[in-house]
């Protein structure tokens, strides 16, 4: 058994009166964290939690006015947020040429930091029966403030089922978005493991733009989520983005952040649909097998394609598709595999030949010596596909190797 976390948004319904408590709470304590964030700057990084809060606990309620539990939600708040950014600065190598043009690589700290991390967004993190509770049957939610406690109805698609008592409850968000109130809660199930040994189905998923997934499984069977009407509204966004960015006017700024936010929801909700309609097609026990994009490059001197289709790779959430499968296929006691993306485009999947010139990339068809002929992205998605089935075989760290012969 193993324990799934995903994090619910529910609407609150506030009042003028709660809506000024929550404004003063929730700024107040980003205050407190920005000032938590300088103290951790300013004394060589030290994320200690038990060491901060002897430092910093009295200091935190006397000047901000915070309540015991959220002076010290907001050290945790701090901490979080640099062990986020210690992480990404590990994952971003810092490269440079040397003076003989060989790349050099360094392994970027938090000491590569020029000023603390700055939390410009009111929140506050609230503590489960300590800083908010549920009551009246799960209907009404009890929400702690600087002053005194308040009650207020919420709307929640489907929230009810999280209260049956399977999910734990964790460390909620307070925030604001365009004058509605959120909180933001991860909830926390014990679900059954994934066992290889009782894998039923294994399916080869590729990404790409052309077509956003094409799936194929062990029965051959191909399926094409076409990605034409997606790539035309992303492109009606960038226009209009291109529009509002020439008047570089206040308003047209407001307007350029509602407009991403809207097209940031829009792709959550495609890529939602897109991961909820494979893991309900194939049920439990199921592999779902991608390619590891990590370190591949999206850059434009290496691919051979339009600025529009360029736009498009870059800033397509294909990490976010393989996060919404991944949490969906955990709980229907499924998985999914990355493996290597070297040679999945180029390989023959009937006679194993691994040749470039095979793809034809204008005309997406994939022609092999041997006269196997087909799709080029269906081509991706079974040599995929036969990868995951190498693992499920007992091959740890199935890939693709090319044989390079003397006349070659």
């Amino acid at each position: 058994m193993s324990n799934l976390t995903k994090t619910i948004k529910l609407r609150i319904h506030v009042a003028p009166e709660q809506e000024t408590l929550f404004r003063q709470m929730t700024e107040q304590y980003r205050q407190a964290c920005n000032f938590v964030s300088q103290h951790i700057f300013d004394n060589q990084f030290n994320l200690a939690y038990q060491g901060l809060n002897r430092e910093l606990y009295s200091e935190l309620r006397g000047r901000f006015g915070l309540k015991s539990q959220l002076a010290q939600s907001s050290i945790k708040t701090a901490i979080a947020r640099y062990k986020t950014v210690k992480q990404q600065l590990f994952q971003n190598t810092y490269k440079y040429k040397d003076e003989d043009g060989n790349w050099q690589y360094i392994t970027r700290t938090l000491e590569w930091l020029w000023k603390p991390v700055f939390f410009s967004r009111p929140q506050a993190d609230l503590v489960r029966n300590r800083d908010y509770s549920f009551v009246d049957d799960g209907q009404t939610l009890s929400i702690n403030t600087l002053g005194k406690r308040t009650k207020c109805t919420f709307e929640g698609e489907h929230f009810a089922e999280y209260l049956d008592g399977s999910y734990e409850l964790g460390t909620a968000k307070l925030v604001e978005l365009k004058g509605l109130w959120y909180l933001h809660i991860p909830v926390t199930k014990t679900v059954e493991d994934f066992q290889k040994e009782n894998v039923r189905h294994v399916v080869g998923i590729d990404r790409g733009l052309r077509f956003l997934t094409v799936s194929y499984d062990e029965h051959g069977k191909t399926e094409f989520v076409s990605g034409k009407k997606i790539a035309a509204k992303r492109h009606k966004f960038q226009e209009f983005r291109k529009q509002l960015q020439s008047k570089g006017t206040k308003s047209a700024k407001r307007r350029l952040k509602a407009i991403s936010g809207r097209e940031n929801r829009w792709m959550s909700d495609v890529n939602h649909q897109i991961s909820k309609t494979l893991v309900e097609k194939y049920g439990k026990d199921t592999l779902f097998v991608l390619e590891d994009l990590t370190g591949v490059s999206f850059e434009e001197s290496n691919l051979s394609r339009t600025a529009k289709q360029n736009y498009d790779l870059r800033s397509w959430s294909f990490y976010q598709l393989e996060q919404f499968l991944t949490y969906k296929a955990h709980e229907n006691c499924s998985e999914v595999l990355k493996v290597s993306a070297k040679y999945t485009s180029q390989r023959c999947p009937k006679c194993g030949t691994i040749h470039k010139e095979n793809r034809d990339h204008y005309r997406h068809l994939y022609s092999c010596q041997c006269g196997y002929k087909s799709n080029d992205d269906r081509i991706g998605a079974m040599n995929i596909q036969l990868l995951g089935t190498m693992w499920v075989s007992g091959d740890n760290n199935p890939r693709y190797e090319r044989i390079t012969t003397t006349s070659e």
